[in-house]
């Protein structure tokens, strides 16, 4: 609800801000029929996106209803003052953007994906809880490798990874599992917030060219204060002893590690095409999964042979229990992996591309942009997005800046990619981390329970922000 009343108190400052139509083969729809029904059906659209956890219904169908409905309200009301072509060109060209970040995003996640079936993840996991390590510990032991990890797994799939340890050891301490389900989240954000593929709102500013990949490292220190704080802190209300763990043994699957490898080549490969070619990195990304997919043929043609001197050793040891598990191996299948990619996430990323840009050509986001980047100064600006951010979700709020293409110096364009990143650790539902997380640990990471933690974040929002604008001030 409170997304909704944001959404139309904005709405309406721009509608009746400016008359409805300008010169020029540009058409502004933004107090016609047209723009109120875009408005209407985008608000409506978000409210059940907001809601998925109480409905149980995907967030992405609402915005591919949506979309729908906005660009054929556009079609017609192009189609009626003879520019049809002038549509058809701007849906052609979110299409494309949406394209490239489809592809882009579709290898990270069939690497991740191969990863987890080789039991990567597994094994990490079983590692924290076979060291017995207390609830402090593995406090800060999930926050920092949350932190870290999310540069190159990207925030989501860490904080999924780090919360299945936490609920493991955690069993039914609600407090122990709700502060460090917030730890993970904080530090989540805040490591993807200096990688290109730590967040999906990094990697559309990297696309666009507007930041390379090294510049990101400025954000590092910042990145840390913002996760550090409120870690620092929380820590001081952990429960004190150790949990009740099971010991298990987890054993890689073959190709484990050399898929690691293949996918820091890839990362390599797409920063190259990008950095010394100028192409956009999706190409790279397209190539790196060409190397997954010759690796699968070799793990497969060998395979045979494997277990075979797997099976001989297993026999010569008496070990029934592996020789049964060698049954059951089945070979590696690349495609498999692009299947098992989390399609409702890419496709209610086309739903919020396609929404924006439809308001984006109605009017709508050269209002706001005329508001906020030129009436406001910037820093102030982009710290209202990180904010915006907690409450909207960053994906179309960042998505909505690109489309503005405000005129900014470097050091606002980093300090919007930040604030937009670690802006949704405020709230739960203000980033997919957040949002996975409350469906995973249901019940015992809520809504409410984060909330009132939230002035404590907010003291590593705002230290972040300090932090880059006095270390990176020369790029202001």
């Amino acid at each position: 609800m409170m997304k909704s009343v944001l959404f139309a108190l904005l709405g309406t400052l721009c509608l009746f801000s400016f008359p409805a139509f300008a010169s020029g083969s540009s058409l502004d729809f933004t107090t016609s029929a047209v723009g109120y029904s875009a408005l209407v059906i985008f608000f409506l659209a978000y409210t059940l996106v907001m809601g998925e956890e109480y409905l149980k219904l995907k967030k992405s169908k609402p915005v591919l209803l949506a979309a729908g409905l906005i660009w054929m309200l556009i079609g017609i009301a192009y189609q009626e003052q003879g520019q049809i072509d002038v549509a058809k060109h701007a849906l052609e060209h979110n299409l494309l953007e949406y394209a490239q970040l489809l592809l882009f995003l579709l290898v990270a996640m069939t690497y991740i994906n191969a990863m987890e079936e080789r039991r990567l993840f597994d094994a990490l996991q079983a590692w924290m809880v076979n060291k017995g390590f207390d609830l402090r510990s593995l406090f800060w032991l999930t926050g920092i490798l949350s932190f870290f990890i999310s540069p190159i797994a990207d925030n989501l799939t860490t904080a999924l990874l780090m919360c299945a340890v936490v609920m493991k050891v955690g069993g039914e301490n609600t407090k122990f599992i709700n502060l460090a389900c917030i730890n993970i989240v904080i530090a989540a954000n805040a490591g993807g917030a200096f990688s290109p593929f730590g967040d999906i709102t990094t990697l559309m500013v990297w696309q666009t060219g507007l930041v390379s990949f090294q510049q990101f490292l400025v954000l590092f220190f910042p990145s840390v204060l913002n996760y550090l704080i409120p870690a620092l802190i929380m820590s001081f209300y952990i429960p004190k002893g150790s949990p009740d763990t099971i010991k298990e043994v987890v054993e890689l699957k073959r190709g484990a590690r050399r898929i690691v490898l293949l996918f820091l080549l890839t990362i390599a490969t797409a920063v190259a095409f990008h950095g010394f070619l100028h192409f956009p990195p999706v190409i790279g990304m397209m190539m790196g999964l060409a190397y997954l997919q010759f690796f699968g043929y070799f793990l497969r043609k060998t395979l045979p042979m494997s277990l075979a001197k797997k099976r001989a050793r297993a026999m010569a040891a008496h070990d029934e229990e592996a020789v049964r598990r060698l049954g059951s191996v089945v070979p590696f299948d690349v495609f498999k992996r692009v299947s098992h990619a989390e399609w409702d996430t890419l496709l209610f990323f086309y739903g919020v591309v396609m929404c924006v840009g439809g308001l984006s050509l109605i009017g709508y986001l050269s209002l706001i942009s005329e508001v906020m980047y030129t009436q406001w100064d910037p820093i102030w600006a982009n710290t209202m997005v990180g904010v915006l951010s907690a409450i909207v979700d960053n994906i179309p709020v960042m998505f909505a800046v690109l489309t503005m293409q405000p005129d900014m110096s470097l050091g606002n364009w980093l300090l919007v990619t930040l604030t937009a990143g670690v802006g949704g650790s405020m709230l739960s539902i203000g980033s997919a981390a957040g949002v996975a997380l409350m469906g995973t640990a249901h019940g015992k990471y809520t809504f409410f329970g984060h909330l009132k933690w939230m002035p404590v974040i907010a003291i590593g929002y705002v230290a972040s922000i300090a932090a880059h604008i006095w270390l990176n001030g020369h790029l202001f």
